[in-house]
């Protein structure tokens, strides 16, 4: 599974090495065909002419003439776009030295929220040190309580769970109770992935901000948003809608090993300020890392 994505992750990237390494010079035409390949690669329509407008300027304003250093200019570019919003790069690091850090993980079926759960709680608790525990917050769906008392049993981390069908914030609760009580310093919450309307995720998760805020109100709580890499721009479509119906703190992108693609993270930095803090890409535990500006705009351009 991880060689067929390795393929796939490298071939648009491949296509943009290989667009940049025709030995042509820079034109009008290469700029429509730039834009038209942008597009191909998840960017959207308005944010690929925008960078391809600005890619235009600093070409003429620089004299760039030729592909090679086009080629740099665009991933400088890129690159700068996605260190915008990289104050959020540190959540992470934040998050570790907080004396109680609450994370809700947010997202629909699918995307992995519960294997992410148990990635972040290994990668807390054997990097940083962190005395984690899952909160089985993802009451509605019975399968989610039991995958994540394996995850726990595998890693020696605590779950706080209740029965199916209960509420959601009693059990972030109960988690705030055992962390206070010296069983952990983090917290993190696995929520229900079905579909909210907008009201329905907006009316729980205040229920749940309040328990936080009530309980511990020095904590730091952030609330992450995990998206399917493979999704494209579906994956923004989402990202527009929990982001208008909650405050999100920064996106965590999985099954990133199988996307082809990837233009979407530079529209979720562009269009929602939105920062992609970490990207899984693999099952085991370790298949997570922070994500990194520079590393990624490399990636996504195909320099070596």
């Amino acid at each position: 599974m991880e060689n067929r994505g390795a393929t796939k992750a490298s071939g648009f990237a491949g296509r943009l090495k290989n667009f940049f390494g025709l030995g042509k010079q820079v034109s009008e035409a290469l700029f429509d065909d730039l834009s038209d390949l942008l597009v191909e690669g998840d960017f959207g329509a308005a944010y690929s002419f925008k960078t391809v407008d600005a890619l235009r300027s600093i070409c003429k304003k620089e004299g760039i003439s030729d592909l090679p250093q086009a080629r740099l200019a665009l991933a400088s570019l890129l690159e700068e776009g996605l260190c915008t919003v990289s104050g959020f790069f540190s959540e992470a690091e934040r998050a570790a030295g907080s004396s109680l850090t609450v994370i809700l993980l947010l997202g629909v079926n699918g995307v992995g929220k519960t294997t992410t759960a148990a990635k972040l709680a290994d990668r807390f608790r054997s990097l940083d040190k962190k005395k984690p525990i899952l909160a089985a917050a993802d009451t509605f769906r019975a399968a989610a309580v039991d995958q994540l008392k394996i995850h726990g049993e595998r890693l020696g981390v605590r779950v706080v769970a209740h029965k199916q069908g209960g509420d959601p914030a009693a059990v972030v609760y109960d988690a705030l109770e055992a962390a206070q009580a010296g069983g952990g310093d983090m917290i993190i919450a696995d929520t229900a992935g079905r579909m909210h309307t907008k009201t329905a995720l907006v009316e729980e998760l205040k229920k749940i901000d309040r328990v936080v805020e009530s309980k511990a109100p020095q904590a730091r709580y952030l609330r992450w948003l995990v998206l399917d890499a493979t999704t494209g721009r579906n994956a923004l479509a989402q990202a527009e809608t929990f982001h208008q119906a909650v405050a999100l703190d920064g996106v965590i992108l999985t099954k990133f090993d199988s996307s082809a693609k990837g233009g979407v993270v530079f529209s979720l930095a562009a269009e929602l300020r939105l920062p992609v803090i970490f990207i899984c890409n693999g099952e085991r535990y370790g298949d997570i890392k922070p994500f990194d500006p520079k590393e990624y705009t490399k990636e996504f351009i195909g320099i070596d």
